[in-house]
C-alpha cells in the first residue's frame, strides 16, 4: 500500500480491488496470454509487424528494463528485414 501511495494512486480504492478478486480472472487470462508466448515476468515487450491480414506476428523479444537503444536497434533490425 505504501508503494501504491508512493505512486500517486487512490490506496483505498486500491485496497478495495486488491481485497474484492474483481479482476482476478482478468489478470490470470492476460498472465496465460503472456505465457503463451514466452513471457514470464515484468517488464517485457513484444515488437512485431502487421501481416496482410491485420494480425500481429511477434518477432522479436526485449525482457527487462532495457535502454532507449534496445528498443531503437531491435526497430531498425525489424525495419531492414525482407516484407514477407
Amino acid at each position: 500500500m505504501k508503494y501504491a501511495g508512493s505512486l500517486g494512486l487512490d490506496t483505498t480504492k486500491f485496497k478495495d480491488c486488491l481485497e474484492s478478486g474483481e479482476q482476478s480472472e482478468e489478470i490470470k487470462k492476460r498472465m496465460a496470454e503472456g505465457q503463451k508466448v514466452g513471457i514470464t515476468g515484468t517488464p517485457a515487450f513484444l515488437i512485431g509487424i502487421t501481416g496482410p491480414d491485420g494480425k500481429v506476428k511477434a518477432v522479436k523479444k526485449i525482457v527487462g528494463a532495457q535502454p532507449y537503444t534496445a528498443f531503437k536497434d531491435a526497430i531498425e533490425e525489424l525495419l531492414k528485414s525482407p516484407k514477407k
